[in-house]
This record gives C-alpha cells, structure tokens and sequence, in this order.
C-alpha cells in the first residue's frame, strides 16, 4: 500500500455565538480538511483548524505547508508507517504542526480503516468507552457566562472551563459567581490564555483558590516557566500548561522545571496523534495527569482526541471536545456528537477508522 494522493478543502462552520478567548474573537470556525488515498483505494480523513488569534497561523499558510511541503514528502510512502511518515515531514518542512497534524490524523484513519480496527486499538485500547468532556466557556459578560456554565452544568457536565485573562479583578467575581451556580461536583477551571501579568499572578491565583477555583491554566506567557512553577510550589488550583506545550521538547522542559501539574496535550498543535502519545508517555513517567484538549475543531479532528483520551489512563482531566458543539451544525461527523450536548460525554465510535461518514472531499487543492 502506498500513498497516491493528497486533497484538501476548507470547511466553514458558524459558531452559535462569536467565540471569544483574551488573545481574540472569531465568528467561524474554519477548518481544513485533508483527504489521503492510497493505490488500493483505501482513504482517510485528516483535519486542521488554524484559530489565528491562539497559534499564529493562517489558512493560506496552513495549506501551503500542507500542499507544497508536508504532503509531497508522504506521496510513495505507505500509510501506515507512521513514525517515517513524521521523519519524513520533519525532514521536508520545519515546524508546521498544524499541517503534520491533519496528515497524521489522516494516515491514523486510513490505517484503521484498512485493518478494520478503530483509531483507538492503533493507541493502545479502549480504557473509557464514553469520554467526559468539559464545556467551555467564551469570554462574555460574567452574568452570561455564569448562566452559560449552570446551565451545562445541570445537563451533566462534570467540568466546566471559563475564559479569562482580561482582568483579574473580573475573573475573580466570575469564580465566585460560577461557584455558587454550579454543583459542588463538578470541577471548575479557568483558561487565562497567558493573560496574567508575572507580578501580581501569584496574588491573583490565590484569590481565584479562595473562591473555589480548581485548576488553572496558562496564567502566564508560554515562556515563564520559572514563573509557572513558582505558582505551581505555592500550592492552591492546579497549575495546567497549554500554550507552554508546543512539542516533546516542551514537554520535557516543563517536566525538568515542575511548570505545571497537567499538560493540555492539543493534538493539532503538537503535530498529531503519534507525538500526542509520545508527551503522554513523558508525561505519565513525571506522574502528570494529562488533558486532550482541542483548539476548538470540527468532528474529525475531535474524534481523534476522544479516541487518545478514551486510550489514555492519566487523561483524567476530561477532554475539549466540544468544537461540534459550539458551532450551528457540524458538517463533518454530526452523528458522532448527537445527544453529547445534553450528557456531557462523547460515545467512542467502534467503528473502523475515526469514526466519522465522509466519502469524499469535493474540489479542492490535490498534491500527488
């Protein structure tokens, strides 16, 4: 089996509200979706989402380095050789995690697809057969984003994540108010998407503890990790790590310096499914739990992280998996996600493969 060809198309999807993080809004969700054919025929699906405002990249550059780059280097290869599939990419293009991520995603696929396995038995089982997700919670007034949280609260949610990071004042009475609408079960965090300043950081997370604050994640810029662990020593919510954990390499690094007490593994912007398990296992050896987050995409790319969360014993912060959820109507795996709105828990599909009905991609960029 070898790869024979590389399409692409993009994929727009309204949010139902304008979603909002300290960093950026954006009213779409916009995805690129990569399909891989091999000679036999055999396909499989792949999806990247640049959300510009968290990770700097743009369509236009997501799809040149998948066309023109990334792609060229797996045409020939056979499919299932994924460890030589990402020495390859390495070797044509640097960085680029976005586009390496669709095309590992895609080759995970076809993978499964052809053996008759699901994703997850190509990741070591199925350990969760329902995956928790969290709801997440765009920046707004914090009279809406309490009533947002109760209500996904009170339909089953166990974890509910607000944004902040704007200010610290506002964060802290948006704590207070979520805490007392929500039940004492379900688990509380806060994505300041690095919008802390390093010196009144440590005065803030105190504060937000006090009101019954969780976890927290990314207080500080990507690249204070001295300053991540400080918090982290002084005790209170749990230190989480996201913008921090770019690579295996920063996985590493924020093991060595004790940065953090989980790591948001975002399977898109470490480069995929196979280096996504590789700073798991780092991060299950340093006996750090793990979260599978998202940033956020559409129904491809999220059945890939339920498939590493439902494989995954540390993944015990419960996934991002609610892309297909925020948005009018998902276009990629709707029946995949149906009724996840109302529980609080995404079904892992047994099927082979990702788990999703797509046949084919309609025009588009072809490489190969």
């Amino acid at each position: 089996m070898k790869i024979e060809s590389i399409r692409s198309h993009v994929v727009h999807a309204p949010y139902r509200r304008p979603f909002a993080i300290s960093s950026g809004t954006s009213a779409d969700l916009v995805s690129l979706v990569v399909e891989v054919r091999a000679d036999d025929g055999a396909t499989g699906y792949g999806e990247a989402s640049p959300m510009t405002a968290y990770t700097g990249e743009t369509l236009d550059g997501l799809r040149a380095a998948l066309t023109r780059h990334a792609g060229p280097a797996l045409v020939g290869r056979d499919p299932r050789d994924l460890a030589g599939a990402h020495a390859a990419m390495d070797a044509a293009i640097r960085g680029q995690h976005l586009a390496k991520a669709a095309l590992d995603l895609a080759l995970h696929d076809l993978a499964g697809r052809a053996a008759g396995w699901p994703v997850h038995l190509l990741l070591g089982g199925r350990l969760r057969a329902e995956v928790p997700t969290t709801w997440v919670v765009g920046l707004g007034t914090p009279e809406e984003m309490t009533k947002e949280a109760a209500e996904y609260a009170a339909r089953g949610f166990t974890h509910i994540k607000v944004k902040g990071g704007e200010d610290p004042d506002l964060d802290v009475e948006l704590v207070r108010a979520v805490r007392a609408a929500v039940p004492d079960r379900v688990e509380l965090s806060l994505d300041a998407n690095e919008g802390y300043d390093p010196s009144t950081a440590a005065r803030t997370v105190a504060r937000l503890g006090d009101e019954g604050l969780d976890l927290v994640e990314q207080p500080l810029p990507r690249w204070d990790l001295a300053g991540m662990a400080a918090l982290r020593g002084r005790g209170g919510p749990r230190v989480m790590a996201d913008e921090s954990l770019q690579s295996l390499h920063d996985a590493l690094e924020i093991v060595r310096r004790g940065a953090a007490d989980v790591l948001n593994i975002k399977i898109l912007k470490v480069g995929g499914l196979h280096r996504a398990r590789q700073i798991a296992a780092l991060a299950e050896a340093a006996g750090l739990a793990v979260k599978i987050g998202t940033m956020p995409e559409l129904g491809v790319a999220t059945l890939a992280a339920a498939h590493l969360a439902a494989a995954l014993p540390h993944a015990t912060v419960p996934a991002d998996l609610v892309g297909p959820l925020l948005v009018e109507e998902e276009p990629l795996a709707p029946a995949a996600f149906a009724g996840a709105e109302d529980t609080g828990r995404v079904t892992l599909p047994d099927t082979p493969g990702l788990g999703h009905r797509l046949t084919g991609l309609p025009g588009g960029a072809a490489t190969g």
